[in-house]
């Protein structure tokens, strides 16, 4: 390369819940990372996430790399106008500040951000990107598996991929991905060209796991059509439902080098790939009681019991008591439950290591997610909630805090599988064992664990796992769209308005 091209890289990253009361302010985007510059270096260099792929990729195709920003906060509600406001605002801002003419931008953005006035606000930030960098400015964008995909976003970015796999344990190579669209953009003068097809459906996140059927042969039609030379980047997405917007569900991009045709013929046949895989994705999920019965019964161990209702990754509260109660008043033995709840850690926190702990936890932030139930225990640990991830798991993140956290054993489980509540300041999804070995407690001994999640849990607890077992739970990720009223959604859709063939 003879000239220096200089590539920047940015993102502002929310799965945003139409149905949480928990609004996402730019504070919240300050509490789990937003950087700036060449901070953003050391926080997501190593990571296993799309940004680590963007930094990499540079590095690879001999891009001078310009840092932005990038923000990305925890799934909650939807984000706030002023949020979405300055952030792009300073994104912007530094664009347009770099030392040095800018040849493109590497932008990572979830795909399902959602505020009041913005339903699809991920296209609304690339519309400001295009209007700020000009026309013929190459933005190569990222999106999750779980992106509700939008024809506007389509028209603005240049090119855009999504992950491949839930969970998401190919962020970093779906980074390197688009950095080599980039290049190719930038130096053998490929014109990229985009076809968006969308069926007619909610594709429900019971089914999102693309290493099985019915999933992961589409997902591998996606893989075969990116060895075709004229082919820039195949992407398939399962789409977010519990964001109530018009483009909520599935979809398909195809990316090709100035071959519209290919690229919409493409995108057509892989969403009916999809479509006629329909059939086998119809919901049948113990409820809690039944779940917690099987789980004690069970012969293998750890058994997973899974709080679909409550999935942090999708913007629930992370204080459910459905599954926590029910071990309760059904005696199990050897079970851990992690509960948000930062006035029971204060409590715990106060008390001391050590000492008797009794309070209600959970079911604290709205009346969907159970009532408070009271616990007597004792105080077994409290630290700092902090731990670091190493391995390619779901998110991508390295670094991660739940707040000052404290441990609970409660009685009736034994010395080498107690019954333990982890309390959390801040909420923290189940993607990383660390989350429980950081804390003490050894996963693979204890007989029950419950994780509040629906498939992104996998790349950890999956291979110690000796079952796992989905519960209809409710909440505000509640696994059966019937529990919701959708208003803005086009419909009708397969899986939401009708589940016949």
């Amino acid at each position: 390369m003879l000239l220096t091209v200089v590539v920047a890289i940015g993102g502002i990253l929310h799965e945003s819940n139409s149905f949480s009361n928990l609004p996402t302010d730019r504070a919240a985007f300050v509490r789990n990372s937003l950087k700036t510059g060449d901070d953003i270096l050391p926080e997501w260099s190593e990571a296993h996430h799309e940004v680590g792929g963007f930094i990499a990729g540079s590095k690879q195709y001999g891009f001078q790399l310009y840092p932005a920003l990038v923000a990305e906060a925890t799934p909650a509600g939807p984000v706030t106008l002023a949020a979405l406001d300055s952030l792009t605002a300073d994104l912007i801002a530094r664009l347009k500040a770099s030392p040095q003419k800018l040849d493109g931008l590497l932008l990572a953005l979830h795909g399902a951000m959602v505020t009041d006035k913005y339903p699809h606000a991920d296209a609304e930030i690339v519309r400001r990107l295009r209007e700020a960098m000009g026309p013929t400015f190459p933005i190569v964008v990222t999106h999750d598996f779980h992106a509700n995909v939008s024809p506007e976003i389509v028209q603005y970015s240049t090119a855009l991929l999504t992950y491949q796999t839930c969970p998401h344990i190919d962020q970093r190579q779906r980074g390197l991905k688009a950095a080599e669209v980039m290049n190719r953009i930038l130096t053998a003068k490929a014109r990229p060209t985009q076809a968006l097809a969308k069926p007619e459906m909610l594709l429900n996140i019971r089914f999102h796991y693309t290493s099985v059927p019915p999933l992961a042969p589409i997902v591998e039609e996606t893989r075969q059509l990116e060895r075709n030379p004229k082919v820039l980047a195949a992407s398939f997405s399962g789409g977010y439902q519990y964001a109530d917007v018009p483009q909520m569900g599935p979809s398909v991009v195809v990316v090709t080098d100035n071959d519209p045709e290919l690229a919409q013929r493409e995108a057509k046949r892989i969403a009916g790939l999809l479509w006629n895989q329909r059939d086998r994705m119809k919901l049948n999920l113990p409820d809690a009681a039944a779940a917690v019965g099987r789980a004690i019964a069970s012969a293998k161990a750890p058994v997973v019991l899974v709080e679909m209702g409550d999935n942090i990754g999708g913007g629930s509260a992370g204080d459910s008591t459905f599954l926590l109660s029910e071990l309760l008043r059904q005696k199990a033995q050897g079970w851990v439950v992690a509960i948000a709840d930062p006035e029971a850690v204060q409590i715990a926190q106060r008390a001391g290591i050590g000492a008797a702990f009794r309070a209600k936890i959970g079911g604290k932030r709205d009346r969907l997610h159970g009532e408070p139930v009271e616990i007597q225990g004792r105080v077994k640990l409290v630290y700092d909630g902090k731990f670091v991830e190493t391995e390619v798991r779901h998110g991508g993140q390295r670094y991660h805090d739940q707040g000052i956290s404290a441990v609970i054993e409660l009685p009736g489980g034994s010395d080498t599988a107690p019954n333990l509540v982890l309390l959390t300041t801040l909420r923290e999804p189940p993607f990383s064992l660390q989350q429980l070995i950081s804390a003490g407690i050894q996963p693979q001994r204890q007989k029950i664990l419950v994780v509040k999640a629906a498939v992104a849990f996998r790349a950890a607890y999956e291979p110690i796992a000796g079952e796992i077992i989905e519960v209809d739970t409710g909440g505000v990720t509640a696994v059966n769209p019937a529990r919701f009223t959708f208003r803005r959604v086009r419909r009708p859709l397969w899986g939401l308005d009708m589940t016949g063939p």
